[in-house]
């Protein structure tokens, strides 16, 4: 198929489009709140107008964590299944504008009730903080639009199979449908609790809201969040990377297989974030420990693979002795440069990751900034990194310009202005987290306590990180503005690599999706079914709405 965006369906690349310009409106409203957070921090600013540093708390998650990551991921979906089964029909573009409309209303409606002080509950919304009901159906809106444009893909992947009947769908296309299929089941215990729970209690319905209920539907879909942002970039790392180095895909059945395994183990294991939540078996607790731990096989899987393309490509280039290879990868493309950066980073967050999950140790960091740092590693870097390297080729893909020389070099610039703006804010985050630093907590000196005033310094540092990230940020957004309408016209080819000739082949059973699903849901239904049994039938009594701000 050819990546010549005059043959491409130019109503696809529209409705892509849309998606990244909200993502990007998204970025650098909630870098806005991200900066002065910082700077509230640190000691350094007062917030003027009235506004709150925890509102500030909440508008930076839900636009950053929610807002910007959803639409991008599926901006990002549409243009790859578009470029690998074909132009999408329209019943199935059809559904894709119903489903950006629908989910644009619901993060309007959000985002509104934040700005206007209703609804500082943190991106989590833990009960019994209380928003304006608004806040949830804004919410609520936002999961059906995300459903509808997951089916959407998934019409058009089915499409593609009943057209091409017996073959192997893409590879892009079959992580794709992956990654929707884990939003869909995940997205179930978040809808849940907002729709039964949270809904009828805001408007006064119910007086009580059941706490425990709540905050494991929560965590539920919390955990299988973090994947839903790192699988597509895993799919930039399988996919994409090994054509712009100019080599193959080591493995197709291996990077299925890894898909198929983080669609099973991602979302049954949401009480590793509430091993110190009282109420839950310690039984239901350890099960669900394991079970994440079950992931890191597949993140192993991905590394293993990833590094045997690299290798392989650099011996292809005539690449000698034992690291020769490293220097033939092409460091100077920001394509290439900004997602491998994210990928690198991923290493010692995967590593805080098998802290936070261990019981013991959980202990230590627990409500900690360790575990800000974590998530800033997580998904502020690798996963972002990888989302800005995406950018720098899709935009200009899908606007029919191209990533100019200039924009290269920024491109690389922006990306080293991120890695050290993080590690100033998440390293002084972990490090500070150790000595006892509290999340989620605006500047306070707790009465001038020893232990606080110890924590200055790297609160400071942590706003020194943040006025850089902010500083990248402008940069990415006049980079972003560029390609959208200034960069020369021309063809911009979206990255597509195929699988290495002597390649196994690929098991059909890895697209036998009764089986996957069938399994996902008796492991959901194993870890889930009788601790919330449990809860609904001996939990605490329900708690009224507070609302604190």
């Amino acid at each position: 198929m050819k990546n010549d965006l005059s043959v491409v369906n130019r109503l696809d690349a529209k409705l892509s489009l849309a998606h990244i310009w909200v993502a990007f409106v998204a970025l650098f409203l909630g870098a806005v709140a991200g900066l002065l957070q910082t700077l509230v921090r640190s000691g350094t600013v007062t917030l003027p107008a009235g506004i709150g540093y925890y509102q500030l708390l909440t508008a930076h998650g839900v636009l950053l964590a929610l807002v910007f990551t959803t639409y991008f991921i599926v901006g990002f979906l549409f243009a790859g299944v578009s470029r690998t089964t074909g132009a999408m029909n329209s019943a199935s573009r059809r559904l894709g504008w119903i489903g950006f409309i629908t989910m644009t209303v619901g993060t309007i409606i959000t985002t509104i009730m934040i700005l206007l002080n209703e609804a500082t509950v943190l991106y989590t919304f833990y009960a019994p903080l209380k928003a304006s009901p608004w806040f949830y159906i804004g919410l609520a809106l936002v999961i059906v639009g995300s459903w509808i444009s997951g089916v959407s893909i998934f019409r058009q992947y089915f499409v593609w199979k009943k057209e091409n009947k017996g073959k192997l769908s893409p590879l892009f296309a079959f992580m794709a449908v992956v990654t929707m299929l884990l939003w869909l089941i995940a997205t179930l215990g978040v809808a849940a609790t907002v729709l039964i729970q949270f809904i009828p209690w805001s408007f006064g319905w119910v007086e009580t809201i059941d706490i425990l209920v709540s905050r494991t539907l929560f965590w539920y879909f919390g955990h299988p969040l973090v994947y839903f942002w790192l699988l597509p970039a895993y799919i930039c790392w399988y996919v994409i990377i090994p054509k712009i180095i100019g080599g193959k895909i080591f493995s197709d059945s291996l990077a299925r297989l890894a898909f198929i395994l983080l669609l099973l183990f991602s979302i049954p294991v949401g009480f590793h974030h509430q091993l110190l939540e009282s109420g839950i078996s310690p039984f239901w607790k350890y099960l669900q420990v394991v079970l994440t731990f079950m992931v890191i096989v597949p993140s192993l899987m991905t590394a293993f693979s990833l590094f045997a393309t690299f290798e392989l490509a650099g011996r292809e280039k005539g690449a000698k002795r034992l690291f020769g290879w490293f220097r033939m990868l092409p460091w100077k493309d920001v394509r290439f440069f900004a997602p491998v950066m994210g990928m690198f980073v991923f290493i010692p967050a995967g590593a805080g990751g098998v802290i936070n999950a261990s019981n013991q140790l959980n202990q230590v960091v627990h409500n900690t900034l360790w575990v800000t740092g974590h998530f800033h590693l997580t998904v502020a870097t690798s996963v972002a990194l990888t989302f800005f390297g995406i950018a720098y080729w899709l935009v200009p893909h899908l606007t029919g310009r191209t990533l100019t020389a200039k924009m290269n070099k920024l491109g690389i610039v922006q990306t080293i202005l991120w890695l050290v703006g993080m590690f100033f804010m998440s390293g002084s985050m972990h490090t500070v987290g150790l000595f006892g630093a509290p999340r989620r907590t605006a500047y306070t000196t707790y009465g001038d306590h020893p232990d606080a005033l110890g924590w200055i310094p790297y609160q400071v540092a942590m706003a020194i990180g943040g006025t850089i990230l902010f500083v990248a940020i402008l940069l990415l957004i006049y980079i972003f503005v560029k390609l959208v309408f200034f960069a020369p016209k021309g063809v911009e080819e979206f990255p597509v690599g195929e699988v290495g000739d002597p390649a196994e082949v690929t098991p059909k059973i890895l697209e036998n999706w009764k089986v996957w699903i069938g399994i996902t849901v008796a492991l959901i239904l194993f870890a889930y079914t009788l601790p919330m049994f449990d809860m609904i039938q001996h939990g605490p009594p329900g708690s009224p709405g507070f609302r604190l701000w």
